[in-house]
C-alpha cells in the first residue's frame, strides 16, 4: 500500500471521476462556464444521493496544496441499508503530499469500518482519521532518509457525511462547515450556523487546551509576528501528518533545520483526533458549505450563506470562491482583473488555495437512477491543473 500510495501523491496526474447516472457534470474540465483560467477547477453542478452539489477550487501556491472529494451512493449501512454522501476538504501545508494521501485513503478507511460494523458513528469516523494519520506516519518513516521533507508536511481535514437523515461533521484543523438554515419561511430568511469546531491557535480555547495538555512546556504556544503558533511554527493544533511534531524520532537531521525543535518532546504536540458533531437534519436545513480556511479569511459565515441564497445552484461554489478572492484583491488595492494577471506562487501573497463544496439538501427524497438503484458518484480534485 505504501509504495502505491507514494506514487499517487507525488505524480502530477489525474484520471476523470467515475460518474454513473449523471449527465450534467463530469468534473473533468477546469471550468465548464465562463473564461478558462488555468488556476481554476470546477464542477459547477451535479447531483448526489441527497440533492445537488457544486465544487470549485482556485490555486494560489506554486504547487496546489488543497485537495477535495465527494463520494455518494457507495457508502451504505449493511447489505440493504441506506446510502450516504461523503464530502472531504483537505487543506495541505508545507507541501501537497499529506492532502493527496488523505484524498486517497480516508474515505476507504471510513468505508472499511462502516462495512465491518454495518453502522455509521462518531467512533468510526474518529478511528478512520487516526488510521489515516498512522498510515501517513508509516509512509514518512519508510521514506525518511530519501525524502525527509515528508515529515514536515501535513493537512487540515474536514469531512461531512449524510446518512439516513443524520449529519456527521468531523474536523481536524481550521477548515469550516456552515449550515444554511431557514429561519423565517415567509420572508425567505436564512441563518448561517457554524457546525464545525476549529483548531487554530488564534482561539484562546485552543491555546488553553494546548497548555493543559503540555503543562511543562512553556513554549507550546508562542506569539510570533503577531500570530499565535504552536511551538512558534504552525497555527493549527490538530492535523493529519506533521510527523515532526508527533514523533520525536523525526525531530533531527536530515529534517530541515527550521523544523527541528530545540525543546525535545515525548508526547505528540499535535493530534489527529477530529472534533465531531452529530445531528439529525430537519426540513429547515437548506444547504451546507464546506470550505478550506482560504475562503473564511475573506468571507463571514453569513456572507457566504447570503451569496448561496441569492444565486443559482449552477456554479455557486465558483461564485463563493470569486467573492473571496475579490475581497482579498481589494485588501491589496487590486481589482479582480489585476488579480487575474498574478500567477501561482506570487498569488499566495494575496490569497491562499481555496476549496469550496456546496451541498444542497433533499434528504427525505434520495436521488435514484432510472433503474431504481442509488446514484453512484465519485468526484476527486485533480492533483494539479
Amino acid at each position: 500500500m505504501v509504495k502505491g500510495t507514494l506514487k499517487k501523491i507525488v505524480c502530477p496526474c489525474w484520471k476523470p471521476s467515475l460518474v454513473e447516472g449523471e449527465g450534467e457534470s463530469s468534473g473533468v474540465k477546469a471550468d465548464s462556464g465562463g473564461p478558462v483560467d488555468e488556476l481554476w477547477w470546477c464542477n459547477n453542478l451535479g447531483r448526489h444521493v441527497n440533492g445537488e452539489f457544486s465544487i470549485a477550487m482556485i490555486q494560489a501556491n506554486l504547487v496546489l496544496e488543497d485537495q477535495c472529494q465527494l463520494e455518494s451512493g457507495s457508502l451504505k449501512l449493511g447489505e440493504n441499508g441506506p446510502y450516504g454522501t461523503f464530502v472531504g476538504i483537505y487543506d495541505g501545508h508545507a507541501g501537497p503530499e499529506a492532502a493527496r494521501f488523505i484524498n486517497d485513503r480516508l474515505f476507504d478507511n471510513i468505508k472499511k469500518y462502516t462495512a465491518e460494523s454495518e453502522e455509521m458513528s462518531a467512533e468510526i469516523i474518529r478511528n478512520a482519521f487516526l488510521a489515516t494519520d498512522e498510515e501517513f506516519l508509516t509512509l514518512v518513516e519508510s521514506e525518511w532518509m530519501r525524502a525527509p521533507k515528508m515529515a514536515s508536511v501535513g493537512s487540515c481535514c474536514l469531512t461531512g457525511i449524510i446518512c439516513n437523515g443524520v449529519l456527521y461533521i468531523a474536523n481536524a484543523g481550521d477548515s469550516r462547515a456552515v449550515l444554511g438554515k431557514e429561519e423565517d419561511k415567509s420572508i425567505n430568511a436564512l441563518r448561517a450556523v457554524r457546525i464545525s469546531e476549529e483548531h487554530n491557535a488564534s482561539f484562546e480555547s485552543v491555546r488553553q487546551e494546548l497548555q493543559s495538555l503540555h503543562p511543562n512546556d512553556p513554549e507550546i504556544v508562542l506569539l510570533k509576528h503577531n500570530v499565535w503558533r504552536v511551538r512558534g511554527l504552525i497555527q493549527i493544533s490538530r492535523s493529519i501528518g506533521d510527523a515532526y511534531l508527533k514523533r520525536a524520532e523525526f525531530n533531527k537531521p536530515p529534517l530541515l533545520q527550521k523544523f527541528i525543535q530545540a525543546v525535545s518532546f515525548s508526547e505528540p504536540i499535535l493530534k489527529a483526533e477530529p472534533a465531531i458533531l452529530v445531528q439529525r437534519l430537519t426540513a429547515e436545513d437548506q444547504f451546507l458549505i464546506f470550505a478550506s480556511d482560504g475562503l473564511w479569511e475573506h468571507l463571514s459565515d453569513q456572507e457566504a450563506v447570503d451569496i448561496v441564497k441569492r444565486s443559482p445552484h449552477d456554479g455557486i461554489a465558483r461564485e463563493l470562491v470569486k467573492a473571496a478572492v475579490v475581497e482579498a484583491a481589494k485588501k491589496q488595492g487590486l481589482s479582480y482583473s489585476d488579480l487575474e494577471k498574478v500567477g501561482a506562487g506570487l498569488r499566495r501573497r494575496i490569497h491562499d488555495d481555496i476549496t469550496v463544496i456546496v451541498l444542497f439538501l433533499n434528504c427525505h427524497s434520495p436521488t435514484q437512477t432510472s433503474s431504481g438503484g442509488p446514484m453512484m458518484l465519485s468526484v476527486k480534485s485533480p492533483i494539479s491543473f
